[in-house]
């Protein structure tokens, strides 16, 4: 398997939640980065690890999850004003990001914007080619949105998905976020992603951890 240059999260690296999507080869499970997920190159999953042609291990895998939190769900039309209010549009660590970042065209256009408490909140339009991965991928950036601020970027370094079922394209949907704690350089946050019904299709506990200034 390997991740496609598109499917980039900071540059030259693939977006953590869809590389871990990929990784986790299913609906749920769990996956600790160890290093940037390399595009364009080919990978092998064994023993629990994906690893480079030379040995190289870029992360570990976990069939089983236990995600047990969820962030409450709000109205459509709450989560498009969120968006207009996305600190990225101002100040983003990788505007090139295939999830939220705004410089891209041809991405999945998600920008997680803060309400009152602190939360996250965006609207998203499922596209016709979505996957497991794609909603790994969903699960991933509004959660670090609720802790990245400016001049302090974040990059994901475990995802915890539990999966139910895969949104139908041409769907809106709404994803929120939320931090759950911060201590030194690590935070964890919990995602969930909302069907037009208000029905819960996934969610997510992930660690985010702080890059050195």
């Amino acid at each position: 398997m390997q991740i496609p240059a598109r499917f980039n999260g900071p540059p030259g690296s693939g977006n953590g939640g869809y590389s871990a999507g990929l990784f986790a080869h299913g609906e749920s499970g769990e996956v600790t980065l160890r290093m940037p997920p390399p595009l364009d190159t080919p990978l092998t999953l064994r023993d629990c690890q994906v690893r480079t042609a030379d040995g190289t291990v870029v992360a570990e895998v976990a069939a089983e999850a236990e995600v047990d939190t969820v962030v409450p769900p709000i109205g459509y039309a709450d989560a498009v004003r969120a968006a207009k209010e996305y600190a990225g549009f101002a100040d983003h660590p990788f505007p090139t990001c295939y999830v939220c970042g705004p410089e891209r065209t041809d991405g999945l256009g998600i920008f997680p914007g803060r309400l009152a408490d602190g939360s996250t909140a965006a609207p998203w339009t499922v596209p016709d080619d979505v996957s497991a991965p794609t909603v790994w991928a969903v699960l991933d950036c509004p959660g670090g949105w609720s802790v990245i601020g400016a001049g302090r970027p974040y990059v994901l370094g475990r995802i915890a998905v539990l999966l139910h079922r895969l949104p139908t394209p041409g769907d809106e949907c709404v994803v929120r976020g939320a931090l759950a704690s911060a201590e030194g350089r690590k935070a964890l946050v919990h995602t969930t992603l909302y069907a037009p019904d208000g029905t819960e299709l996934a969610r997510a506990r992930a660690t985010w951890i702080a890059l050195p200034a």
